[in-house]
């Protein structure tokens, strides 16, 4: 049985309707979604990146998965909106309180940029506008290389004849600049079924194991991708539980009083 997730669960300050859209979520037969804090900063004043909120202040209870028996799995995402390069920030402290990163590149080269560069889980293709720029095959070889995938958010689709052109078409773009080799994740602000969501991906350019693969398997890799970029290649991980202050020296280095 395939696990199916959503990684694009828009934020929004109203519990109650956050709530529902979890359970709604658990009901469709999700096992796994995200909330994404969106951030797009601007050249006119000084933007603090969002915090993500605790999900147990969001949800009292986690509902159970529909056909499973087990609650829904609910991660923090941070999405960076990048119309310059110093937008997004690599070291920044306030990046590791998300589980998932993913940028939204408005030019081709920070598109470039966050192909080959940025420590990213995910390229956002923008679908609500023609983009500026085409997609060339080298740097989406090179995100396909690093295990970075790319969404499209089928919302607009949805809801707007003119955006679902522009979607079929960013889509189409991507595809045929990589021969089909790219992985995609379909979200949406807006929930719809498993089964509904690989329909769409069918006039989006993907097969229909594609299509499946993009809510399910991918998304899995996301996951994946996203613990390795926060260890050592997923094999070692570092916490410290104590300032320099409190912690006690080990006893080899321990300087040695004289009797």
């Amino acid at each position: 049985m395939s696990v199916f997730m959503d990684l694009n669960l828009s934020y929004t300050t109203d519990k109650n309707r956050l709530q529902s859209v979890i359970e709604t979520a658990a009901h469709l037969g999700f096992s796994t979604v995200a909330i994404n804090y969106g951030f797009e900063p601007t050249a006119k004043k000084k933007q603090e990146i969002p915090t993500p909120k605790p999900i147990n202040e969001l949800i009292d209870q986690l509902p159970i998965v529909q056909g499973r028996s087990r609650p829904i799995r609910v991660l923090n995402r941070l999405t960076v909106v990048m119309s310059d390069s110093s937008h997004f920030r690599p070291n920044a402290a306030e990046y590791r309180s998300f589980d998932l990163l993913a940028v939204q590149p408005t030019t081709e080269k920070l598109f470039h940029s966050a192909c080959m560069l940025l420590d990213i889980d995910i390229i956002c293709i923008s679908v609500t506008e023609k983009l500026p720029f085409f997609f060339k095959r080298a740097p989406v070889n090179g995100a396909v290389d690093r295990g970075v995938v790319f969404e499209l958010c089928y919302s607009a689709a949805i809801r707007d004849s003119t955006m679902r052109r522009y979607t079929i078409a960013n889509a189409l773009s991507l595809m045929e600049s990589c021969k089909g080799k790219v992985q995609f994740i379909l979200s949406a602000l807006e929930l719809r079924g498993p089964y509904d969501i690989t329909n769409l991906g069918l006039l989006f350019g993907l097969s229909d194991a594609e299509a499946k693969e993009a809510i399910s398997s991918t998304c899995r890799s996301v996951l994946l991708h996203a613990e390795t970029r926060k260890t050592a290649s997923g094999i070692i991980y570092t916490t410290k539980t104590c300032s320099d202050s409190t912690c006690e020296a080990p006893a080899a280095k321990r300087p040695h009083l004289a009797e």
